[in-house]
């Protein structure tokens, strides 16, 4: 698999990322029927972006400047005047905060786009670039958002055995035995729905008694794959919703519990995988918003058309993100992320 990845331009054409690509188009296909079916509308929110939606500055910089001779002020700081928008701009990480506005006046939908993180992670579960869906609906609480994620996640699954029973099988047979076994197990079962605190006491029970993890597990720790892995594959041994995160280590938007601690965030956890699908209900009250954006250091200068949806007219609104690569991880069997998607672009890679 690392040899075809250097030969990325012909590797289509083995049997492999054939039945590969064939799944793709497949699950593009069946989100958006199943969005469509439910009265959502797709939603197109931009690609270049001033806004960072998670907070994390890891961001690709579109600019036109000449980098050899760029005009600096007497602080220093770059002069964007003469660039192309005028100001800073970048690659979206999310099309979220667009969305959440589409779903104030339109009810519910989702976007389905290229995002883009510059994060120097060289690891099995992430790319620089790659596809994400991300639903909004206005109404919707927490609970409501755990019962569509679970829906959504089971009718991509459904529809793979249904439409590509053969691809699926060839890929069972030649990389992973447990491939449709663990398939046809996610439609089985209902997902487990488990507060962040009890996962946190399983694992502190599960080290307890022996079991060793890479990394420490205490109440705020923002749990490694390993752990996630563990809840779902060792305990439960099936998808894990987890909820109700401590507010210090989720986004500045999502709503805070009556405790003060915690948000309603919630995390699906697949086996293999560990997260797949991330997702909360959002702060719609302006005051505690503002607040949470001082807090973490948003820049206001980005924010301010994101707070006037609070401020003219708001009601609680709820959505998540799914990886696309990462759901074709799971229904390919796929070991490595870079596998599943035609020209992967990762650290010091974008040939092609």
């Amino acid at each position: 698999m690392e040899f075809l990845r250097e030969i990325a331009h012909l590797r289509p054409r083995t049997n492999t990322f054939g039945a590969i690509l064939r799944i793709r188009h497949n699950m593009a296909i069946a989100i958006h029927k199943f969005f469509h079916d439910r009265g959502f509308f797709y939603f197109h929110s931009p690609v270049i972006t001033a806004s960072d939606c998670e907070g994390a500055g890891q961001m690709f910089q579109v600019t036109t400047l000449n980098l050899y001779d760029l005009k600096k002020d007497e602080r220093g700081a770059i002069v964007y005047d003469d660039d192309f928008f005028g100001k800073q701009a970048s690659l979206t990480v999310s099309g979220q905060l667009e969305g959440e506005l589409a779903a104030m006046g339109l009810g519910a939908i989702y976007t389905f786009g290229p995002t883009f993180r510059a994060e120097n992670s060289n690891t099995p579960r992430h790319l620089a670039e790659f596809w994400m869906i991300e639903p909004e609906v206005a109404f919707n609480e927490i609970k409501e958002n755990m019962d569509l994620a679970e829906e959504f996640i089971k009718y991509c699954v459904r529809w793979a055995l249904d439409n590509c029973r053969d691809d699926i099988q060839f890929l069972n047979d030649m990389f992973d035995k447990e491939l449709i076994h663990r398939l046809e197990g996610v439609l089985k079962d209902d997902f487990v729905r488990l507060s962040y605190t009890e996962g946190i006491k399983i694992l502190e029970e599960a080290i307890a008694k022996g079991h060793k993890f890479e990394f420490p597990v205490y109440w705020g720790a923002d749990l490694a794959s390993e752990h996630e892995r563990f809840l779902v594959e060792n305990h439960f041994k099936r998808p894990v919703i987890l909820t109700d995160y401590p507010k210090e280590i989720k986004a500045f938007y999502m709503k805070q519990n009556d405790d003060g601690k915690t948000v309603r965030a919630m995390d699906v956890l697949f086996p293999k995988i560990g997260e797949i699908i991330g997702g909360s209900e959002r702060e719609s009250d302006y005051d505690k918003l503002l607040t949470r954006i001082k807090e973490m250091n948003v820049p206001m200068k980005d924010m301010w058309w994101y707070l006037d949806t609070r401020k003219y007219g708001t009601c609680p609104h709820a959505g998540f993100g799914l990886g696309f690569e990462r759901l074709l991880l799971f229904v390919t069997g796929m070991a490595n992320i870079r596998d599943v998607i035609p020209f992967p672009r990762t650290p010091k890679n974008a040939e092609f």
